[in-house]
């Protein structure tokens, strides 16, 4: 590992590549934080949804974000070990947030009646500091630990983070947090993501 960053910054390319990317997640965030204020205060749609309607919500916010940054601290602590593959999923979550953007202006939903707000004190803080309710489509949280699943290359770390993203999955929807459509649409976006970073990061290696 320690010979890895060391050859990694030594390298100018990768110095360069680093630092484009770092100011460019960094551009991204900022303008999430703004763009999910907007989102909160435009009016969206109820889609009458066959499934939702079968069972009361249950309040899961606690087991989703145990999951949620269990993930983050041990999924970005095996991918530092690879200077590479800790850009490469910075430059993929980037063009993930970047989708969703889209998705959600493109998408403007209101949430289930009956919803229990993820009520996530770190966002609060550091973010948006207020309660959202309308990041609806498509399920960040799903597609956040299915990123994690496609990065690591470790296979039993693999195993588990999908499993987390299953049960992260069936959770949101338990807690009535997302529809059904917006938990199904995650993993495409996160692979169209990934593949197209992938794709860039190969031409640009060639």
């Amino acid at each position: 590992m320690i010979t890895d960053w060391k050859e990694a910054l030594s390298d100018k390319n990768y110095i360069l590549q680093a630092a484009i990317t770092v100011v460019v997640l960094a551009v991204v965030i900022l303008s999430l934080t703004n763009f999910l204020n907007y989102i909160e205060t435009r009016q969206g749609i109820i889609l009458p949804d066959p499934l939702l309607i079968h069972f009361k919500p249950i309040n899961l916010t606690w087991f989703i974000f145990g999951l949620l940054y269990l993930s983050l601290i041990i999924g970005l602590f095996e991918i530092s070990r690879n200077p590479k593959q800790l850009i490469f999923i910075f430059q993929v979550y980037a063009l993930l947030v970047v989708i969703r953007m889209a998705a959600m202006y493109l998408v403007p939903l209101n949430p289930p009646l009956d919803m229990i707000p993820l009520n996530d004190p770190f966002v609060q803080y550091f973010g948006t500091r207020r309660l959202l309710t309308k990041d609806l489509f498509f399920s960040g949280h799903t597609a956040t630990l299915f990123l994690l699943f496609l990065v690591v290359q470790n296979n039993k770390l693999k195993t588990i983070f999908l499993i987390f993203t299953v049960a992260v999955a069936l959770s949101v929807l338990l807690q009535h947090v997302h529809y059904p459509i917006a938990v199904l649409a995650a993993p495409f976006f996160t692979c169209t993501s990934y593949r197209v970073i992938f794709y860039l990061s190969q031409k640009i290696n060639m």
